[in-house]
């Protein structure tokens, strides 16, 4: 038994496992993924690999680059799974046609359905929360309360955010646009553009207001779950948004089956145990929320309490992507 991994679109190196305790895998046992998510894959592929005997080749690469690639490929692809960050690109992937329906009562009970694409095309396997962090030095939380009261005049010049052309920033304001309406959303964004610092990405905004930069800024939870691995006292605080309303904005890592899997009940089983059995393996190396209900988050996002999850579907936002780049470029958001 082995697990492959591509460590570039075009060169692909074996590495052995351990002993292991199952029989090899045949030489048609294999799964294939390309993957524009990087985050410790590894040992969740190495323990599918060890309980089920199925081996896992995996390349990473750019969400685009992946989906040229795929495309490119036509019939003849290597990929049996497409997996990769933000609803906004895993909307994108289905309306390209990378993705194949999947049936599966297993992922069905394991992932709610505000998470996974109504057609059954993909589904999201973690969740990425994306809410308001703050200086306790500086901000009373009672100060606090949505992400479009960033917008009010007493936040200029103390808030930081990020760029335009980030996906996670295009499908909160997607977010807006479905549940406020294109008028209201482009209020709020020009309300953030004429407030905000903007940083090219999350470890910055945190890095900002811990260093007084910025008082309050919008992130995912993770990266400060990582900041605060590293120091417990890292002096920025979370506050979930959104909690007398809709709730906070979930975006999602997920996947789908391609359509032209060479090996597509063999996806769907790796789909299946990282939604299961595997999920708290593959989430918790980035500290990320499990999508299986079931399954409890890891020790320091824990410690963040609880919070109500706005249940807009994630392929709503992510269909609406195009829309919200738009509504920033007008707003003259950065």
């Amino acid at each position: 038994m082995r697990v492959i991994r591509a460590i570039a679109l075009a060169v692909v190196v074996a590495t052995a496992l351990a002993a292991c305790g199952v029989a090899a895998a045949g030489e048609d046992d294999v799964v294939r993924v390309y993957s524009g998510r990087h985050y410790d894959l590894e040992r969740a592929f190495e323990q599918f690999a060890e309980e089920t005997g199925i081996s896992v080749e995996f390349l990473y690469g750019s969400d685009a680059e992946l989906r040229e690639r795929i495309a490119a490929e036509g019939e003849d692809t290597l990929a049996d799974v497409y997996m990769t960050v933000d609803a906004g690109n895993l909307a994108l992937a289905a309306q390209e046609g990378v993705f194949r329906p999947l049936q599966s009562d297993r992922l069905a009970e394991a992932v709610p359905e505000h998470l996974r694409d109504p057609a059954g095309r993909w589904f999201g396997l973690s969740e990425r929360a994306r809410t308001i962090v703050y200086d306790p030095a500086d901000v009373d939380p009672s100060q606090l309360s949505t992400y479009a009261a960033l917008a009010d005049p007493e936040w200029q010049g103390r808030l930081c955010l990020r760029r335009s052309t980030n996906v996670y920033t295009q499908s909160l304001v997607a977010s807006l646009i479905a549940k406020e309406g294109r008028d209201r959303a482009l209020e709020i964004v020009e309300g953030w553009a004429d407030n905000a610092r903007i940083l090219n990405n999350d470890v910055a905004i945190l890095e900002n207001i811990a260093a007084g930069t910025c008082d309050v800024g919008i992130t995912n939870h993770y990266y400060l779950a990582r900041l605060l691995e590293d120091d417990p006292g890292f002096p920025v605080e979370v506050f979930w948004a959104n909690q007398d309303g809709e709730g906070v904005h979930v975006n999602v890592s997920g996947a789908g089956v391609t359509a032209n899997a060479d090996d597509p009940e063999l996806a769907a089983r790796l789909l299946e145990w990282l939604a299961t059995t595997g999920q708290e393996t593959f989430v918790e190396g980035n500290h990320e929320y499990p999508v299986n209900p079931d399954v409890e988050p890891g020790p320091i996002i824990s410690d963040f309490g609880d919070f109500q999850v706005d249940p807009l579907n994630a392929a709503e936002y992510g269909e609406l992507n195009a829309e919200a780049v738009e509504v920033m470029a007008e707003a003259g958001y950065e």
